[in-house]
């Protein structure tokens, strides 16, 4: 587990220089994009010394020195926008992309895995195909076609769920966390069928069956068991995205999350804000990544005997 962590650093290092170059490389500039948005007009003057105080006029390995240098002192940075503190903004829209992450990650699991199994087990009968068929409906649709065909039927055809997200509530959290429950749920569904009709065509399962012992309880405390592997790889790297915040339909149901927080920023050029979201998603993924392999360990013995016999 050190190794493992200490391994994770230098990844961090690469990518927080490769995320602050390529916003500097983008060709924009903050100041004139912040004086742009409020329709202010600056002589020259002003606006390098907008610049000089934002610490923009330095070299490039400077100012991602000085920012490396703040950020491990545990300051983020002040929004060019709306000077206020970057770490404490972006802890207030974290509840909401928790909360958006939950319900997803829920209803996925409620959704995707009994029908995973039950299309594993009627295989190429009519109800395996009929699962297979939504899933591939399920793949065929970008998640903003999903979030207007949930909002015109549910929001405004029925009325039953609100428009757009004006509160932190289970309510508001429906429409956004099945839109994205809807686009994974089609892809996960198909690779738990697989991994589970892999598992039913193995020896111990067709010894259990010779043996007389009921197909239930051999699919549920030893196949079920064998597929727990993949299955928590999928949603451990379900979470990590979710967490990371999905722009567009958070845009959409103007879902006051992180994904929001991001689109923003990056339309007003914040560049703290943008740096922030990079390093939050990094740091996600990784930790996700090194959970996931240690789960391995207490999930799957023949991967913890296999690491003590090497």
């Amino acid at each position: 587990m050190i190794k493992r962590l200490l391994q994770l650093i230098p990844i961090l290092l690469i990518i927080t220089f490769l995320s602050f170059a390529m916003m500097r490389l983008a060709g924009s500039d903050a100041v004139l994009q912040k004086m742009e948005n409020t329709g202010m007009v600056a002589s020259q003057e002003v606006i390098d010394a907008a610049r000089a105080e934002l610490g923009l006029d330095k070299p490039f390995l400077t100012q991602y020195f000085v920012w490396l240098t703040d950020l491990l002192r545990g300051d983020m940075g002040t929004s060019y926008i709306s000077n206020k503190d970057v770490f404490s903004t972006f802890l207030s829209k974290l509840p909401a992309t928790l909360l958006l992450t939950v319900v997803s990650i829920g209803l996925t699991v409620v959704i995707s895995i009994p029908l995973g199994i039950l299309a594993a087990v009627k295989q190429n009968r009519l109800t395996d195909y009929l699962i297979r068929f939504c899933s591939f409906l399920g793949n065929s649709m970008p998640n903003f076609f999903v979030a207007l065909l949930l909002m015109y039927f549910f929001a405004i055809r029925l009325e039953l769920l609100p428009v757009i997200s004006r509160e932190l509530s289970f309510q508001s959290a429906v429409l956004p966390a099945l839109t994205l429950a809807i686009a994974m749920s089609a892809k996960y569904l198909r690779q738990v069928r697989a991994t589970v009709l892999d598992e039913l065509s193995k020896d111990y399962v067709i010894g259990a069956r010779a043996r007389g012992i009921r197909f239930r309880s051999t699919l549920i405390k030893s196949v079920l068991r064998a597929c727990l592997v993949t299955i928590i790889t999928l949603l451990t790297l379900s979470i990590g995205s979710l967490l990371g915040g999905t722009a567009i339909v958070e845009s959409i149901f103007m879902w006051d999350g992180v994904g929001k927080l991001a689109v923003d920023s990056i339309n007003m050029r914040d560049y703290p804000m943008i740096q922030a979201y990079v390093m939050w998603m990094a740091i996600i993924y990784v930790c996700v990544n090194l959970i996931t392999d240690l789960s391995y360990r207490v999930l799957d013995p023949r991967i913890r005997l296999g690491g003590v016999e090497a």
